[in-house]
């Protein structure tokens, strides 16, 4: 039986590498952790909302079930890049090399670090995913900016929920994980909400480049779902 070829655009490939970057760059950047007064910050906040912002434009021009490919693609070229770089990190330098311990800090996740990594990474992106496509259902299209934030506070907050817990609960003092992981909500919607103009009007632009702007009707949630075989 011949199967039908399907086409990928390119817009939707761009945005798929700029997704697994962003996550890549900001398992790197979020070993440096930073106070600013009384705000506790790591440096994966410069790079990792942006994530949030591409699963949205995807989600509301390409529905669902492409973000959940985008999401699922970014779980294994993270997983990838995590795999790769703990097994470089396990192997013994050359002895000229001093710079063992620079090293080790940056790419030497722990089991733990990593597993809450994945965990947090796809509690929330299909979180953020499913609330927005459930409200551009409901809102019949409308009021996209709303359906940007409330979406990024919802996958935001599954995220911090689950990761924060997971890696630091027994390692940082008791009392200093809420304040982490209301700080990084907090400022990570406060990042989407600058870059909203910017946001509003690439979706604007890729459903008219593309002449998409599909509605989830009758769409199986199931994050497993993806892998399924179409009829």
């Amino acid at each position: 039986m011949k199967k039908e070829k399907t086409m990928v655009s390119v817009l939707f490939m761009e945005f798929s590498i700029i997704f697994t970057v962003c996550l890549i760059a900001s398992n790197i950047l979020e070993t440096k952790q930073m106070v600013f007064g009384p705000l506790h910050l790591t440096g994966g906040l410069l790079i990792f909302p942006i994530s949030y912002i591409v699963n949205d434009v995807v989600c509301e021009v390409w529905g669902y079930r492409r973000a959940s490919i985008l999401i699922w693609t970014g779980f294994v070229t993270n997983f990838c890049f995590i795999a790769v770089a703990s097994l470089a990190d396990a192997i013994p330098g050359a002895p000229y090399w001093d710079n063992e311990a620079g090293f080790h800090a940056i790419f030497g996740l722990t089991p733990r670090i990593a597993l809450a990594s994945f965990v947090s990474f796809i509690a929330g992106s299909f979180v953020n995913a499913y609330v927005m496509s459930r409200m551009k259902i409901a809102d019949k299209g409308k009021r996209f900016p709303l359906r940007a934030i409330v979406s990024t506070i919802w996958g935001e907050g599954a995220d911090s929920l689950c990761f924060f817990p997971l890696a630091f609960y027994g390692v940082l003092p008791d009392e200093e994980l809420p304040l982490m992981m209301l700080s990084q909500l907090v400022l990570k919607t406060v990042y989407e909400v600058i870059v909203l103009p910017v946001t509003i009007r690439v979706v604007g632009w890729v459903k008219k480049y593309e002449g998409e702007d599909v509605y989830d009707h009758d769409v199986n949630y199931n994050i497993f779902a993806v892998f399924r075989r179409r009829d």
